[in-house]
């Protein structure tokens, strides 16, 4: 008789106060039949840490077989809990799910008629895009729109994503700089089906992370072909090519202002060859071939 072969289950876990829940669930999958389950760790540790974390985790990765992680600190984190159990680190597929690339001069005009704005397909535009949380260092960029360099450049900064950090701490900060007619926002909930005007409408997307483990903005812009200027932060700089895919500097202000400006000196045009090279290593089915490979492991 053919042995039965066992359930796979896949997770993905980048929420410590969820592991509670989620791993209450993976244990009641296992009640009922032979399961192999494997957790693709986001984020083992969160990175605005609060009490609780680690045992929520530690409950999570009990009920767990194997592990993905993106990147190498997730990784570390991962065997600060769990020593034994196989783990594979692969590279973050791109977000393929937003549409294709769209001429810059099509996403601008789409851009201005919902902002109600004039953006011209000559403007200087770099992109802020995700979540506003403090470790994501938007006001480092802020300081850096500030500097005199940028000021004379004429770019401007479109910030579209939502505030997980007190607005009032930003919109004071765009006021005291003195930067405010240098600002776009788009600070509420962009669907789905909008992104990629916001991706295909900049010139280049930056990212000033004060730390990071790995970061969606960056398969996206990858996926979109968009230059990134990222500062020097955990595996943030692992995945962008200095001066081939974008930039890379220091998370403070000078730093990045210089980043932007070497930007435009090299052009766009520069970076878009490296960007469709190296974007080809970002597979769906790499991703899928490694589950896969765990979970054969693991039977034999």
């Amino acid at each position: 008789m053919k042995k039965e072969a066992p359930d796979l289950v896949v997770v993905r876990y980048w929420l410590p106060f969820m592991g509670p829940a989620l791993g209450t669930i993976l244990r009641q999958v296992r009640k009922n039949r032979k399961t192999i389950i494997v957790a693709i760790t986001d984020n083992v540790l969160p990175h605005e840490k609060r009490p609780g974390d680690p045992a929520f985790t530690k409950y999570f990765l009990k009920s767990c077989d194997a592990f993905i992680t993106m990147s190498d600190e997730v990784m570390h984190d991962l065997r600060r809990f769990e020593k034994e159990k196989p783990a594979k680190k692969v590279t973050h597929p791109l977000y393929d799910n937003f549409g294709g690339i769209i001429p810059k001069e099509e996403a601008r005009k789409i851009l201005s008629i919902r902002l109600k704005l004039d953006i011209s397909p000559t403007d200087k535009i770099i992109l802020f895009f995700g979540f506003i949380r403090k470790y994501k260092g938007l006001d480092i960029l802020l300081r850096a729109m500030a500097e005199p360099g940028i000021r004379e450049s004429g770019i401007r900064l479109l910030i579209a994503g939502e505030y997980y950090d007190d607005k009032r701490l930003y919109q004071q900060l765009i006021s005291e700089l003195g930067i405010t007619d240098r600002i776009i926002l788009k600070t509420d909930f962009i669907p789905d089906r909008e992104v990629q005007n916001y991706l295909c409408a900049a010139d280049a997307v930056v990212q000033p992370y004060r730390h990071a483990t790995q970061s969606g903005v960056t398969p996206l812009a990858y996926h979109f072909e968009r230059p990134m200027i990222v500062s020097n932060a955990g595996s943030l700089a692992k995945h962008v090519i200095h001066e081939q895919t974008g930039l890379v500097a220091e998370p403070e202000p000078a730093a990045i202002a210089k980043a932007i400006l070497r930007f435009y000196e090299l052009g766009e045009d520069y970076f878009i060859p490296h960007l469709r090279t190296e974007k080809k290593k970002y597979s769906w089915k790499n991703l899928v071939n490694t589950i896969l490979g765990l979970s054969h492991d693991i039977q034999k």
